[in-house]
């Protein structure tokens, strides 16, 4: 395994101008199996998710999908969504919003269109989905952050957003049962979301 997939690799630091970071994530050539995402003014490049992750992906999608808000769409597909105003943009692992934000041929999607996020931690991005993205996620007006942390085997979830941020915070270990909040409100069933046994993952 290379250096960048064991951690994030930052660079641009020096554009101050957050559409000039958006052109330059634009014209990036990276190899099969990273993403790229603007976090805290820098260009961030990180490997996609294991291949058990994306059964976890699955189990969220299947169990919120018939509560989601009217007109909204949950999906696993790398898709980036902006917010300007934190010169920030990401690509959550998992992302439910109004079908009216993909009306559009660009790749650059609405943030506060959203109205669900959940990001399955790695090693090298953990530190950012548990407190960056916590931040704006919750200041942009998202109304639920869902985090699965991989590493301790606990999913947290956020509701409830504000100008200060979330004021809902739930934990859960794994093989709990844990609230979603509104505009969801729902059990999410945590079983089957640990990794896989050793000697069965490729």
């Amino acid at each position: 395994m290379t250096v960048m997939a064991e951690r994030p690799t930052a660079s641009g630091t020096e554009l101050g101008n957050f559409e000039e970071l958006l052109d330059l994530l634009d014209e990036l050539h990276l190899r099969d199996g990273f993403k790229a995402e603007i976090i805290r003014g820098n260009i961030v490049v990180s490997p996609w998710s294991k291949g058990y992750y994306h059964r976890v992906m699955h189990l969220v999608c299947k169990q919120l999908e018939p509560y989601l808000p009217e007109g909204h769409l949950i999906d696993r597909a790398p898709t980036l969504y902006v917010f300007p105003g934190e010169a920030c943009a990401y690509g959550p692992d998992i992302h439910a919003v109004h079908e009216q934000a993909l009306e559009t041929e660009g790749n650059r999607l609405d943030g506060e269109a959203l109205s669900f996020v959940a990001e399955l931690t790695s090693p090298s991005t953990r530190n950012d989905d548990l407190t960056d993205k916590v931040e704006v996620y919750g200041r942009a007006g998202i109304p639920v952050y869902l985090i699965l942390d991989m590493q301790e085997q606990q999913a947290t979830v956020y509701g409830s957003p504000s100008p200060q941020g979330y004021q809902i915070r739930i934990n859960k270990p794994f093989d709990e049962k844990l609230l979603i909040p509104d505009p969801f409100g729902c059990l999410l069933d945590t079983s089957g979301f640990h990794r896989p046994h050793e000697g069965t993952e490729t």
